[in-house]
């Protein structure tokens, strides 16, 4: 129990995608049990952290979370990941794995895209000198505006007619041609909405007097709202990284394009991340994911009580490497980052369910805040409880939060406010 959306990577080869994947989905070895009931050969599992609630509720000796895990107050919690192979430039007329690169793409809620920041590969992921990587960030948009625009404009002529002859609302019919790109009315209406607001299209209402431009400027504002896309700038340790993430900057800073905003550009170096793991596996140092450095024997730290291993000269300087050309310059590897965004993106609330508001477990239970649900912002209490299972909507008895106070079944939850719940059913 955690989430039902999915986060997709995408990248062409050679761009870091699978390093990437690696670094995100190394930490699934502490868990054995997921949430999921088949994980797909393509598929994997990453982790989205927060602050848990068991500090401010005095039980963190206690959090025993079902899937994940939980350390000081911080808990990490499960997120489906799907690798999308096959793209490249032409995907949407077939080339590479076109075909299944799209139709992976209908199961995703937001993308990741892992771009070569350095410039040394080119747009099939051949070594090269001076690519610009914004060529990659615009061709991923243009392949998934091609697919889904290309359909629409061919058929457009008698989608006008059998709307005109229904006399249907504009989103449903646009929502009937655009269900089998895994959307919703909902996308689609917030699609229209922001075209309403911002008068986009002048015949907003009249789809039969929409030209095709008016129907591309919808497209672009759909795909928007249906696939949000989070930019992983990665090898950001390479030479010519730093003059093309300026580049990339200054293109997207304080301007929307090619479906791209500049607080969804999280700069990453995926082979970093992926060796300071190792590197704590090997006990050679300690180091969690998101932090701005690690610790080794260099100085003169101990492991949990026993000796970290001393670093060969080979090791100490490709540490060394990282802690300058990384985490000093930038922070972090950022692949921890890129994970957040893309579930804030999607504007999730974490919910924790619970049996008893005093010791925030079962009855009796040593064990508290077992699970936690990611849900879309704007979710209701009583669409919480579906979301749970069937069998309590159709017992739904009421609900409470701390404090013992009563929730209405169209309170909308909110974090701090009402996300810690139990619900009543009839007889319980």
């Amino acid at each position: 129990m955690s989430s039902s959306f999915v986060i997709a990577c995408v990248g062409k080869p050679s761009a870091g995608k699978s390093s990437f994947l690696n670094a995100v989905t190394d930490a699934t070895a502490k868990v054995g049990n997921f949430p999921f009931t088949t994980i797909e050969p393509n598929q994997g599992i990453g982790y989205y952290p927060l602050d848990c609630p068991c500090v401010q509720h005095g039980v963190a000796s206690k959090c025993k979370p079902r899937h994940g895990w939980c350390t000081n107050g911080r808990r990490f919690v499960p997120v489906r990941m799907l690798d999308v192979a096959g793209l490249v430039p032409g995907a949407s007329e077939g080339r590479g794995l076109g075909n299944k690169f799209l139709d992976d793409l209908r199961h995703a809620d937001v993308l990741i895209h892992v771009v070569d920041a350095s410039g040394t590969t080119d747009d099939n992921g051949r070594e090269t000198k001076g690519y610009d990587p914004v060529n990659d960030i615009q061709w991923l948009r243009g392949e998934i505006d091609a697919w889904v625009y290309g359909n629409l404009e061919r058929r457009w002529p008698g989608i006008v007619r059998r709307h005109t002859a229904t006399k249907a609302p504009p989103v449903d019919t646009l929502h009937a041609q655009l269900g089998g790109y895994g959307t919703t009315r909902g996308i689609v209406q917030r699609a229209m909405d922001t075209v309403v607001r911002t008068s986009l299209i002048a015949s907003k209402d009249e789809l039969a007097q929409w030209t095709l431009d008016d129907l591309h400027v919808f497209v672009n504002v759909f795909l928007d709202h249906r696939f949000p896309t989070i930019v992983a700038l990665n090898k950001i340790d390479m030479p010519d990284s730093g003059k093309n993430i300026a580049s990339i900057i200054k293109r997207y800073h304080k301007a929307s394009r090619d479906g791209i905003s500049e607080e969804n550009i999280v700069l990453t170096s995926a082979l970093a991340e992926c060796f300071l793991r190792r590197m704590v596996k090997q006990n050679y140092i300690q180091y969690m994911t998101g932090d701005d450095d690690f610790v080794s024997s260099d100085d003169g730290v101990s492991n949990d009580g026993g000796e970290l291993k001393e670093l060969d000269e080979k090791t100490r300087r490709r540490l060394g490497n990282i802690r300058d050309l990384v985490l000093f310059r930038y922070g972090s590897t950022g692949v921890q980052d890129v994970i957040v965004r893309a579930v804030e993106v999607l504007g999730f609330v974490p919910v924790y369910p619970v049996k008893n508001l005093t010791s925030f477990g079962a009855a009796g239970s040593a064990e508290a805040f077992r699970d936690c649900v990611l849900v879309r912002k704007g979710t209701t209490v009583r669409e919480f409880a579906r979301k749970l299972h069937n069998r309590l909507d159709v017992g739904y008895a009421g609900a409470e939060t701390v404090g013992g106070i009563q929730l209405a079944e169209d309170d909308v939850i909110e974090v701090g406010k009402n996300n810690i719940i139990k619900i009543t059913t009839i007889g319980s």
